[in-house]
């Protein structure tokens, strides 16, 4: 699939109005959920779960893309539509979830890094087979005095590119998502620091220097994460957010001395707003 087919449907997925569903619960996830009201978690009752979820009138008018897990991308519909197909049909978008979990990283104590490359190209290949276009992939965070350390941001951030790069020569779009954990009592400065800031900045949490590394730090952390294709928020002089692509997905900080010293540049473009 050619690049500019990538960049329609990530387009088409961020359309203005509309949300991506992520129906990708994982079968012991899904337990939890049922468990609550008392369905038993059986293949066919997450089958009619989906199908009522796929199926409801309208759902298309809110709904650009939809996440599915490796199960529910191979089953049908009431009426032995496969959901690939009726989602298809409505005009949302499929996608798939193809990460394999968060595990515990290797002399990192409780920090943990998103597993699942092993074969991912083999998969990707089924997927977009039976209809997805889009994948997602989780990296998780934890934030305390000392977390996340360098190794594990630099351990997730480099699998992240890799899946990125995989989605793209597998003609899939992917999502690529870092997410810091809430969980903890650092403040909100803690927490923007390490959500976008290196280790060098975090002994200042004043106003001003938050203030200086957004302008510094958001668009290099959007530059090392990003895929090619995918748009990206960005923020142009006047304040209005506007849209650019970054580099290749493996030209990342990893591999390179420091931020400023990264050869990574942005191409930007107008917003279609």
């Amino acid at each position: 699939m050619a690049q500019t087919d990538l960049h329609d449907i990530a387009k088409a997925l961020v359309v203005d109005g509309k949300g991506i569903l992520a129906a990708d619960e994982s079968t012991g996830t899904i337990k939890k959920r049922f468990d609550s009201i008392e369905v038993e978690n059986t293949e066919d009752n997450r089958r009619a779960y989906r199908d009522l979820l796929f199926t409801t009138p309208g759902a298309e008018e809110y709904i650009s893309g939809v996440i599915l897990y490796d199960e529910t991308i191979r089953q049908s519909a009431h009426d032995g539509t496969p959901f690939p197909k009726l989602l298809e049909s409505k005009g949302i978008i499929p996608g798939i979830k193809v990460d394999q979990g968060a595990k515990p990283l290797a002399l990192a104590g409780a920090e943990t890094v998103t597993e699942g490359l092993d074969g991912l190209r083999e998969r990707l290949a089924d997927y977009y087979t039976l209809g997805a276009r889009f994948a997602k992939w989780r990296a998780t965070y934890s934030i305390t005095d000392d977390l996340p350390s360098e190794y594990c941001v630099w351990a997730n951030a480099h699998a992240l590119a890799r899946y990125a790069a995989l989605c793209q020569e597998a003609g899939i779009v992917p999502i690529v998502e870092p997410e810091i954990l809430q969980d903890g009592t650092h403040t909100i400065e803690r927490g923007y620091h390490a959500a976008c800031c290196s280790r060098s900045s975090r002994s200042s949490s004043t106003s001003a220097s938050i203030s200086r590394a957004r302008s510094s730090s958001r668009t290099w952390c959007c530059r090392v994460t990003t895929p090619t294709i995918v748009p990206a928020p960005t923020r142009s002089p006047s304040g209005r957010s506007r849209r650019s692509t970054s580099t290749c997905p493996l030209r990342c900080p990893a591999l390179s001395s420091s931020p400023a010293g990264s050869r990574t540049r942005t191409r930007r473009r107008t917003s279609t707003r």
